[in-house]
């Protein structure tokens, strides 16, 4: 996002002094950004497109506020802003990327696969669009479209981590929870510090029924990182298989405040009564 308002600046600078008031703004934006204070930086924004409505650099501004935006958890208002951006830019990389990932958080798989498709029409090679796009595929269980994703990246990039772990997540979720495991272990063997990692393997063992391993690998990131609103829950449907209701709530209502799916925590808890 920083980089964006730069070059806006950069523009700004070789027009002429007339926008001198609209860069100040857009400066003063990304100075709250800075400081962590996201209402006065979308607040900068918004008062920079006021100041000049007709200015061609405001797409650039409105992906800048969707993403503040969706920052402070205003998820339809990015939405807004980034499809704004979008209406003079419709094939813009970045714009599309951030409005896929958007929709994918929003649970909007088909319109997310529909940006990730036009990204990647413009540009094929794009790694983590094809990265995203397997993802929601394998949600879809349209498994042979996820692994011929995963499979591009490699042609293109054959180092990639982001590869492999999408072909672990795909063997695990075909049932095929040997060759995940070992996926896993090579990736984690190269990265031990990739908390990201022992999450997805943690998640493998407890669908293995091997839950000490689980939680070995849960209490590593709890211990070592900031643990996800997704890991309270695996922990929590770990305790439940182990007996220990209560502490399963406690992990249920912690993901619950940190925004994991509402109706999801209500059936979980419905168990850990």
């Amino acid at each position: 996002m920083r980089t964006f308002l730069i070059i806006i600046g950069l523009f700004l600078f070789m027009g002429n002094s007339f926008a001198q008031s609209y860069e100040e703004l857009i400066e003063k934006s990304y100075d709250f950004v800075d400081k962590n204070d996201l209402v006065s930086a979308e607040e900068s924004l918004k008062a920079a497109m006021r100041k000049e409505p007709a200015n061609p650099l405001n797409y650039a501004l409105l992906t800048n506020l969707g993403t503040i935006q969706r920052r402070q958890g205003k998820l339809e208002d990015a939405l807004i802003s980034y499809t704004s951006a979008l209406s003079g830019h419709t094939n813009n990389i970045t714009i599309l990327e951030n409005r896929a990932s958007l929709y994918t958080e929003l649970g909007e798989t088909e319109k997310a696969l529909n940006d990730y498709n036009t990204l990647l029409i413009e540009n094929p090679e794009h790694q983590e669009a094809l990265y995203c796009r397997g993802l929601l595929y394998i949600q879809q269980k349209n498994y042979m479209w996820a692994e011929q994703d995963f499979d591009k990246i490699l042609l293109i990039n054959e180092k990639s981590v982001r590869a492999r772990l999408g072909h672990a997540i795909l063997e695990k979720m075909r049932g095929n929870y040997t060759e995940s495991e070992r996926i896993f272990n090579y990736l984690i063997g190269e990265m031990p510090r990739d908390w990201v990692l022992y999450e997805g393997r943690a998640d493998l063992y407890f669908m293995m029924g091997k839950n000490a391993r689980a939680m070995a690998d849960i209490e590593k990131v709890f211990t070592e990182s900031e643990p996800s609103a997704a890991l309270y829950v695996l922990r929590g449907k770990i305790k439940l298989a182990q007996y220990e209701k209560e502490r399963a709530a406690i992990d249920f209502k912690k993901a619950e405040s940190m925004g994991y799916d509402k109706e999801v925590i209500k059936e979980l808890m419905k168990l850990a009564k």
